[in-house]
């Protein structure tokens, strides 16, 4: 096999590639390109030329394999940026580690995630997103959905379930938009993220004192008091439950209020529809279509591995590319280009697959059904009041969306 490293930087897909002008819910061209092939070589920002997998079933199968490591320390790990790897964000909790470890942590908090227990906060969801519709539809005309709706409804959610005060979200906020940009940094990246682990380390020892009816009095009362982790592991723990639980299902539902108004006849059916399935399909079908996780799941080799006649080597890193695998024809025939929510898109892989698949996929599940059943019928004169070509995307961020979205009624 061609060693690539020493390949011109002008042969090799970039990654990440810039996105095509007017498109913004497409994976970027140049990868789109590679749908279908088993294994390619790609560039990333430091020189060095992960596999990049672009095919469905082979994603899914490499997600599932224990040869493959999400442990960011290992050598060949293809790291996200400069700041993520300087900074050492994230490797202390269970989505960076590899079982028995990550078994042992992701245990302690899969009971409050459990798909049960997030249907029994789904008339407490219902309720955040009408409180917060009222307050918009009294506001100013036209108003930004981001900040008036879209970032408030999952963290309201997610401050509540954690029991971390929604006062404080200018903190936890600023912080995350630090964290999830690809040009922090590295310093930068270190401060957001002790601000936020030394914030909820000291929320963490309140509850201690005075627990409440939420997780981080679990963690703080159970699993730090037993000695199963120490509470700044908690804290650690905390900062990528926080942090998660608002950043992605906010740009879903910005992003996705921007594709449904882009394309009024899904718009129309959703609006239409008072069928929960019809709901919870369109749900599925915007995460395949958008997969706002845009920057790849990153992995490195154990081992050697053969996939038709390629072989990832021992130490050599991969590259996950859900945003093309989402659009793979094999996995979604007809055109899988177009946004269809009568599609059966339930095989998508915007949350990963295999034992580090998103852990709040329940909860974003739920807050994005109610979300989308609720806010097109409520405000069914719901418009764009920017053209696609005026707004800002997060081409510069691990997770995609929109910085503003501009609407009117």
């Amino acid at each position: 096999m061609a060693d690539t490293s020493t390949v011109p930087a002008d042969v090799l897909v970039q990654h990440p590639s810039p996105r095509a002008a007017g498109c913004p819910f497409d994976p970027p061209p140049a990868l789109r390109e590679l749908t279908g092939r088993p294994l390619t070589r790609v560039r990333i920002w430091d020189g060095s030329t992960p596999w990049f997998v672009a095919r469905h079933d082979l994603m899914r199968t490499l997600l599932g394999d224990p040869r493959v490591s999400a442990e960011p320390e290992r050598p060949g790990f293809p790291h996200r940026s400069a700041g993520q790897k300087a900074s050492g964000l994230g490797r202390r909790t269970f989505i960076n580690m590899d079982d028995p470890d990550h078994a042992r942590l992701r245990r302690m908090v899969t009971g409050p995630f459990a798909v049960k227990r997030m249907e029994a906060l789904r008339p407490r969801v219902q309720q955040i997103v009408d409180g917060l519709i009222d307050e918009m539809l009294a506001g100013p005309n036209p108003t930004d959905l981001v900040q008036a709706f879209a970032l408030p409804v999952p963290s309201l959610v997610i401050c509540e379930l954690l029991g971390v005060p929604y006062a404080d979200h200018d903190l936890f906020q600023r912080s995350t938009k630090v964290i999830v940009r690809r040009d922090s940094a590295p310093q930068e990246v270190a401060q957001a993220s002790a601000t936020l682990t030394d914030y909820l380390d000291a929320l963490l020892a309140e509850k201690q004192r005075r627990p409440a009816d939420d997780l981080l009095s679990v963690l703080a009362t159970k699993q730090v008091a037993a000695g199963e982790m120490t509470r700044r592991e908690a804290a650690q723990m905390g900062v990528l439950l926080l942090a998660a639980g608002h950043e992605t299902t906010a740009n879903m539902i910005a992003l996705g209020t921007l594709a449904l108004l882009s394309h009024p006849d899904q718009l129309t059916l959703l609006r239409e529809s008072e069928d929960p399935k019809v709901v919870a399909g369109a749900v599925e079908e915007l995460l395949r279509y958008l997969n706002i996780t845009h920057s790849g799941r990153r992995r490195v080799a154990l081992e050697d591995i053969e996939i038709d006649g390629e072989v990832i080597r021992a130490g050599e890193g991969i590259i996950f590319g859900g945003e093309v695998a989402n659009r793979d024809p094999a996995a979604f025939p007809g055109d899988p280009d177009a946004l269809d929510l009568r599609r059966d898109a339930r095989r998508h892989v915007a949350f990963g697959f295999g034992v580090h698949q998103c852990l709040g996929q329940p909860l974003a599940r739920v807050e994005l059904q109610v979300v989308y059943n609720t806010l097109y019928k409520r405000v069914p004169t719901l418009a764009a009041a920017a053209g696609i070509d005026e707004l800002e995307f997060k081409h510069d961020g691990f997770v995609y969306g929109v910085y503003e979205l501009p609407v009117t009624w």
